[in-house]
């Protein structure tokens, strides 16, 4: 019996399977488009949902018995639709500027405080009350003919289910659920004027919600028995697919975003969490929570530098077979530089995240001189993620964390120079996981379980989670980086009266 994790992302879905013992047997992918314009960011979520059926198709013809199919997404991103599941409006992305006014209004009825106490969220228009309640202003034909709101998690879900539930860690993301009681908030629906009725019901991370429908197991070629699970958010799925079950470990995701995720053993400081707009949600052990610390552009930035500023050097990487990454680090390093660089960059080409949530920032390289190389620009972009994940690393160290090391995954944890800076920087041993998408892996260990292939996560794990290296902090080092982290932490503030 095979394992399948589906992990519906902002431009694509993919579905991955595995055996019995959790080898990774193949994957398939579907994009689709998103449509950003002025004044509104959406995505057809029919479309999503052809994709769905198109990756699982192609696995299930390779693989016919899939036993379990778990269910991954990402957050914030809504539709609301009629009793059948039906689309009644494109899905409005976390981007979607749309609903910042009823955000402040959420914000007056309730406080920003008491918000953020409730849900674990410190108010902020990307989550989907706020823009729920500008459809309610401003679509009310659309508003009135709604009988549910999905994220893309329960959409898929009742797609091919039948059932509308969603799991603890996604039920927090439209910011209207209660982190205390597992379950949504009438207090802040109240303040919101929603319906609960429109919202599916709650159900713990990795809950299965049954067999899949007769029309959906045509459309999909899965058996009738295949059960289909609702996994968690793609976060989540990424903290448990790199083996972190306890506060001993933390998560870096390496990836276009850069994400730390830590885990808490018990309730964080709430008061210190709001300040640093770091997220609680609950995770998959009852009683322990997980927080978000990300940049917007982590690996992101790096391959902006390695695509921007260093196509010329395509070629030549090619000639010695390597990345145009592999040659940038290969070239500083010739140089003689194995410390600092000379420049210092802040990664806010994005606009900044945690802690600071501040979308106006911008991007900074300071210090360059006519004898700057592309090398250098590159390398200055990964010691200003770095930097900026040492940030927040300090600014969660107020709120209760005592993670001894980390482990790293996605496309950033290959690179043995970053891993090394990053554990340098940080003071903490990171060790490095053979897979590059541990949100897909999380999603099969979490299905595992729910269909009997695993007695529980940690068995999960021991079949599933493949470290590779760890790389050491050396304090030498350490104390280098934290001199230039001293100037590092200056730039925003005197940089951001000027953008």
């Amino acid at each position: 019996m095979k394992i399948a994790g589906l992990d519906i992302g902002t431009t694509g879905c993919k579905c991955t399977v595995f055996d019995e013992q959790g080898k990774d047997l193949g994957k398939a992918y579907r994009d689709y488009p998103v449509r950003r314009a002025v004044g509104s960011h959406e995505i057809d979520v029919s479309a999503v949902m052809e994709g769905v059926y198109a990756v699982i198709r192609k696995m299930s013809e390779a693989y016919p018995d899939i036993g379990g199919l778990g269910v991954t997404s990402f957050g914030e991103t809504f539709v609301l639709t009629d009793g059948e599941g039906n689309p009644l409006h494109p899905a409005m992305l976390y981007t979607d500027p749309r609903g910042s006014e009823e955000c402040r209004e959420l914000t007056e009825r309730l406080g920003a405080e008491s918000i953020a106490r409730i849900t674990g969220l410190r108010p902020h228009e990307m989550y989907s009350i706020c823009k729920l309640m500008w459809i309610k202003k401003h679509r009310p034909s659309i508003w009135h003919a709604a009988r549910h709101v999905f994220q893309m998690e329960d959409y898929v879900v009742f797609h091919l289910t039948g059932k509308a539930q969603i799991d603890y860690s996604l039920a927090t993301r439209p910011m209207a659920f209660d982190i205390h009681t597992l379950d949504w908030s009438a207090q802040v629906l109240e303040a919101a004027g929603i319906d609960r009725g429109l919202f599916s019901v709650c159900v713990p991370t990795g809950s299965p919600a049954g067999a899949i429908l007769p029309a959906a197991a045509e459309r999909t070629g899965l058996s009738g028995r295949t059960l289909i699970v609702s996994v968690s958010h793609d976060q989540v799925a990424a903290a448990v697919g790199a083996g972190a079950f306890d506060g001993s470990v933390a998560v870096d995701g390496a990836g276009t975003v850069e994400c730390l995720i830590p885990v808490y053993d018990a309730m964080p400081d709430m008061d210190r969490m709001y300040k640093g707009y770091f997220s609680i949600v609950p995770y998959v052990v009852p009683g322990t929570y997980v927080a978000y610390a990300f940049s917007y552009t982590g690996g992101a930035l790096i391959q902006w530098c390695a695509e921007k500023l260093a196509g010329g050097a395509q070629e030549q990487a090619q000639k010695l077979g390597l990345s145009v990454n592999e040659l940038l680090e290969r070239t500083y390093l010739e140089k003689g530089n194995a410390g600092p660089g000379s420049l210092l960059v802040l990664p806010h080409f994005a606009g900044a995240a945690t802690p600071y949530m501040d979308t106006g920032s911008r991007g900074v390289i300071l210090g360059l001189t006519t004898e700057s190389t592309a090398a250098d620009i590159y390398r200055g972009c990964m010691e200003g993620v770095v930097y900026e994940m040492y940030l927040n690393y300090q600014a969660l160290a107020q709120t209760g964390i005592h993670f001894e090391k980390l482990h790293a995954t996605g496309g950033g944890a290959r690179s043995a120079v970053w891993m090394q800076m990053k554990a340098d920087v940080l003071n903490l041993p990171i060790t490095a996981l053979k897979t590059m998408d541990a949100g897909t892996v999380g999603s099969a260990m979490l299905t595992g379980v729910a269909i009997g292939v695993f007695r529980d996560l940690k068995e999960a794990a021991e079949h599933m989670v493949e470290k590779t290296v760890t790389y050491m902090p050396r304090q030498d080092m350490h104390e280098q980086y934290m001199q230039v982290y001293e100037r590092y932490c200056r730039i925003y503030e005197a940089v951001r009266p000027l953008v």
